[in-house]
C-alpha cells in the first residue's frame, strides 16, 4: 500500500450517497474496489472495542475507498494481529505521530481519549470523526447525521491537509431523529417526549459479555457478576446508568434535548426523555412521542417515513407486527411502527411512534462511515 508522503497537497476522491444502499459484491470484488492509489489513508482509533471493530465491518461492506489504513489502540494491544480483506495488520499503539499523512481517523476510544489526540491529528491535517461526546455540543464543531442534516458539514473535506473535526451524535439521538425529522420536515415538531429502551451495546463490549454471563448465572441460580453495572442487568432494567444531573436528568436524557436542537437548529424545540438500560443485547428501542405545529395524519406520516433515506417502516396491526431489537440487529435501517394518533391531542396534532436501531451500527459506526464517505 503506498504511503501519503504529501499530506498538504489536495486529493480528488469519489463522491458518495451515504443514503444509497450499497451491494456486497464477492470478497476478492471489495478488497479491489476498497484499496485504491488516489483514494484517503484512513486511521480507526479504538479498533479493538465493540464499535471499532464495526467501523471495520462497515468499511468492507461499504467498499469504502483507502489506500492505506492504520488499526490504532491502546498500548496494551500494541502488537497484536488483526485481519481485514484478506490481509494481515499490526495493531500499533496511539501516540501523537499516528496521524502522519492520515486523512480521515475515526475515533471510538472514549471522551478522553478523542479530548487528547482529536485535536493532534486535526492539527496534523486529518479530519477527525469522532464517536465520543467530547466535542458534540463545542460550538463550530459539526454534529452530524447524513439524511438528516448534511448541510452542517459544507466546506470540509477529506485530503486538502486542512483538519478538522466532526462529532457523530450519541445512539439514542440518531436512532430517534432518523425516524422524527422526515416528520418534523412535514409539520414542525413543537414537543418530543422519548422514552428509551437501551442495550447493552451502548456501554461496550465488556457490557455485553457480562450480560451473557449474568443470564447464565442468574439461570443456573448463582449471585450475578455486576462489575459493569452496579446491579443485576439479567432479566431485569432500571434507569440508564449515565450520572444523574442537578436537574434530575441523567447525562443520557440531556444528550437528546441538547443534541436535538443543535441538529435540528431549533433552540425553541421541548424534548424531554427517559432512558432505561434494558437487557438486550445491541439494538436501542424508543417511544417517541410528537407534538406538531401542522396537522398530520397517521397515514401521511407512514408515507413519509417509508419513502425516508434508511428508515423502513414494519407497522401490521392485523398480526400486531412491529420494530423489535432483534429485528434491526446488525441492519442498517431504523425501523418505525406503532404509528398512531396521540388521543390526547386534538386534532392530527400529535403522533406516537416506536423506533428501533442498531446501537452499534446506525448508532455509531455505519454514521461515522456515512460522514467519511460525504468527506470525499
Amino acid at each position: 500500500m503506498a504511503t501519503f508522503t504529501q499530506p498538504h497537497h489536495h486529493r480528488s476522491f469519489s463522491t458518495f450517497n451515504p443514503s444509497r444502499p450499497k451491494p456486497k459484491p464477492a470478497a476478492a470484488t471489495r478488497i479491489r474496489m476498497s484499496l485504491k492509489e488516489d483514494a484517503p489513508s484512513v486511521a480507526v482509533v479504538g479498533v479493538t472495542g465493540a464499535v471499532g471493530q464495526e467501523f471495520l465491518s462497515v468499511l468492507h461492506d461499504r467498499d469504502f475507498p483507502y489506500r492505506s489504513i492504520k488499526m490504532l489502540a491502546s498500548k496494551r494491544s500494541a502488537g497484536k494481529h488483526l485481519s481485514f480483506q484478506n490481509r494481515e495488520y499490526t495493531i500499533e499503539e496511539l501516540t501523537a505521530d499516528s496521524f502522519d499523512d492520515v486523512d480521515i481517523a475515526l475515533f471510538s476510544a472514549g471522551g478522553s481519549i478523542s479530548k487528547e489526540f482529536g485535536p493532534v491529528a486535526v492539527e496534523k491535517g486529518a479530519v477527525v470523526v469522532d464517536n465520543s461526546s467530547a466535542f458534540r455540543m463545542e460550538e463550530g464543531v459539526p454534529l452530524v447525521i447524513p439524511e438528516v442534516n448534511p448541510e452542517a458539514m459544507k466546506g470540509i473535506k477529506a485530503g486538502i491537509g486542512k483538519g478538522a473535526l466532526i462529532a457523530n451524535p450519541n445512539c439514542s439521538t440518531i436512532i430517534c431523529l432518523m425516524a422524527a425529522t422526515p416528520l418534523h420536515r412535514r409539520a414542525k415538531v413543537k414537543r418530543m417526549v422519548v422514552s428509551t429502551y437501551q442495550a447493552a451495546s451502548g456501554a461496550g463490549a465488556a457490557a455485553m459479555e457480562e450480560l451473557l454471563q449474568q443470564t447464565r448465572e442468574v439461570l443456573e441460580g448463582k449471585p450475578p457478576t455486576c462489575n459493569i453495572f452496579k446491579q443485576q442487568y439479567a432479566f431485569n432494567l432500571f434507569s440508564h446508568n449515565a450520572p444523574v444531573v442537578s436537574n434530575g436528568y441523567n447525562e443520557e436524557e440531556m444528550k437528546l434535548v441538547k443534541e436535538t436542537r443543535k441538529i435540528w437548529n431549533d433552540m425553541d424545540v421541548k424534548v424531554t426523555a427517559t432512558c432505561i438500560r434494558v437487557p438486550v443485547m445491541r439494538a436501542h428501542a424508543e417511544s417517541v412521542n410528537l407534538q406538531f405545529e401542522n396537522p398530520l395524519d397517521e397515514e401521511t406520516a407512514k408515507d413519509i417515513l417509508r419513502s425516508a433515506p434508511g428508515v423502513v417502516v414494519i407497522d401490521d396491526r392485523a398480526a400486531n407486527h412491529f420494530p423489535t431489537p432483534l429485528e434491526v440487529s446488525n441492519k442498517d435501517d431504523v425501523a418505525v411502527g406503532r404509528i398512531r394518533r396521540d388521543l390526547s391531542q386534538d386534532g392530527n396534532h400529535g403522533l406516537d411512534i416506536f423506533v428501533c436501531g442498531d446501537q452499534i451500527r446506525k448508532g455509531a459506526a455505519l454514521n461515522a462511515v456515512q460522514i467519511a464517505e460525504m468527506l470525499l
